[in-house]
């Protein structure tokens, strides 16, 4: 009975764990050499308590590497991962610079609640670092006799690899870096800075200019698309030509990349967590109770056992 006790109050230290204190984004994919910022967001009651960044699965084995007190956070990592907590938002950030293939993996962010009897509130996300490239303007908008600059990122692996700039459905418009990491004629600038960066300027716009291009690495490309408006006849516009003009732009930038949901099946895993505690801690309770029923069972049985046997006895002795 004692042993069953023991095993019920075990349990009541993780309960905390299984209840959603804290929730994230169950995974990100990031491309190889950019940075993640990642928002965990917290209840109101762990404002005050230590938030922590750590790779692993398992807390016990979670290699630490950011803390808000600091006090644990691995050196190495200070310059490639730093934390910081908005008590008032009631989430902490974590952010993670220039990602390689090998950063891929599971990581927790975790709230701090210090005790043994209760255990830490966490919640797991899964990096997932690809190579390839980005833009940091995928739709460019110019009117025409201006220039526009696109600049193309790429994976650190390309950095030694060949840089070039197209046309989008021609492979003899394509315009390839030199040694230097550079090209340059009368309509057409690019300039490679040999780290991640391949900038891209288009000089004195023309409306044969506008379409979909695309710059690459290595194996590696992405499509960029210009847009190229007529320049106004006045130097300056009425009000509602004005209106129409920003109108159209924002027409043709591309919408922020909305941040995806946080999908976080916590509520799920509580549901069934809980349940599954509740079953175990109901079956042990029954079974601990089956075993006291059937001691007090056995006591009574031997008790009216031991007093039939005397009453025999009794009445030998009475009869000799």
């Amino acid at each position: 009975m004692k042993q069953v006790s023991c095993l019920l109050l075990s349990l009541f230290p993780w309960i905390p764990g299984l209840l959603c204190g804290l929730t994230t984004q169950h995974e990100y994919t990031v491309l190889e050499g950019d940075s993640l910022i990642l928002p965990c967001h917290y209840e109101p009651q762990y404002a005050s308590y230590v938030k922590y960044w750590c790779r692993g699965k398992m807390r016990e084995f979670c290699a630490s590497l950011a803390r808000t007190d600091d006090s644990f956070s691995d050196s190495q990592s200070e310059d490639k991962v730093s934390i910081f907590d908005d008590p008032i938002q009631q989430v902490f950030t974590v952010t993670m610079k220039n990602l390689m293939e090998e950063d891929s993996g599971w990581y927790m962010c975790g709230v701090e609640l210090g005790g043994f009897w209760e255990a830490d509130i966490r919640a797991f996300t899964y990096v997932k670092v690809i190579p390839g490239m980005s833009v940091v303007n995928g739709r460019l908008s110019e009117e025409e006799g201006r220039s526009v600059t696109v600049q193309c990122l790429y994976s650190p692996r390309d950095r030694e690899s060949e840089k070039k700039w197209c046309r989008s459905g021609d492979a003899s418009s394509c315009l390839v870096t030199g040694a230097d990491g550079t090209y340059e004629d009368m309509t057409v600038a690019i300039h490679d800075d040999k780290t991640r960066t391949l900038t891209i300027t288009i000089k004195k716009l023309q409306m044969r200019d506008m379409g979909w291009y695309w710059c690459s690495a290595g194996q590696q490309q992405i499509p960029v698309h210009v847009q190229v408006s007529h320049r106004p006849s006045t130097s300056k516009l009425t009000g509602t030509a004005a209106a129409m003009t920003m109108t159209t732009k924002a027409a043709i930038q591309p919408l922020a990349d909305a941040p995806k949901p946080i999908t976080n099946d916590c509520l799920k895993r509580q549901t069934f967590s809980m349940q599954s505690v509740m079953i175990c801690a109901s079956f042990m309770l029954f079974v601990a109770l089956a075993i006291l029923a059937r001691r007090m069972w056995k006591h009574k049985h031997f008790a009216e056992l031991r007093q039939t046997m005397g009453m025999k006895a009794s009445h030998k002795r009475t009869m000799g």
